[in-house]
């Protein structure tokens, strides 16, 4: 598989491209997404253990309580976690463990002390970002103007990871992670 298998936590602004340089790095056999916890209901179509571990709120709080994350986060009012065995039954497995989460859980993920390679995923321009965002069509003109907020907060912090990518084409931008990552 693998010659030394590592976490790799892919973080960059919303609009960056994350989601799908994260496909085309799962896409080699190296590499698996580490499943992350959530209490919020399944939406249509997900798959228990599969997209998510769909936790109650009660198992969610004695998770924390045991360290079991390696990070987690309240978000809209519901919580969301990775699990620490995750991570290590992909490294056990020789591949290398993909994480794709915001900025600030990449920032605890390094805190942890869990051993991890953490790559910021920059757009091509703010144009770009702006453009990626409002082509969703999926968020109201006040979410998008409130991730271009968080967006810069975000890009301030690029310099705290260990490898920066621009994504100007996912193809690329994976093969570069992917070579840098070993």
């Amino acid at each position: 598989m693998v010659g030394s298998p590592r976490l790799v936590v892919v973080a960059g602004p919303s609009g960056a491209g994350k989601t799908t340089v994260c496909e085309r790095l799962l896409a080699r056999k190296e590499f698996e997404r580490v499943v992350t916890a959530t209490t919020r209901a399944p939406r249509p179509g997900e798959t228990p253990g599969a997209d998510y571990l769909f936790l109650t709120a009660k198992e969610f709080e004695s998770w924390t309580k045991q360290d079991r994350f390696l990070e987690w986060a309240t978000v809209h009012g519901k919580r969301y976690g990775t699990p620490r065995a995750a991570a290590e039954e992909i490294l056990k497995r020789g591949r290398h463990a993909l994480l794709n989460i915001d900025v600030q859980g990449a920032e605890s993920v390094r805190k942890s002390g869990f051993p991890c390679f953490l790559v910021f995923l920059l757009p091509p321009s703010w144009e770009e970002l702006e453009r990626r965002l409002r082509s969703r069509g999926t968020d109201a003109e006040e979410e998008i103007e409130r991730r271009l907020d968080d967006a810069k907060r975000e890009l301030e912090r690029q310099d705290d990871f260990d490898l920066k990518v621009t994504n100007d084409d996912p193809r690329r931008a994976a093969d570069e992670i992917a070579r840098a990552v070993g």
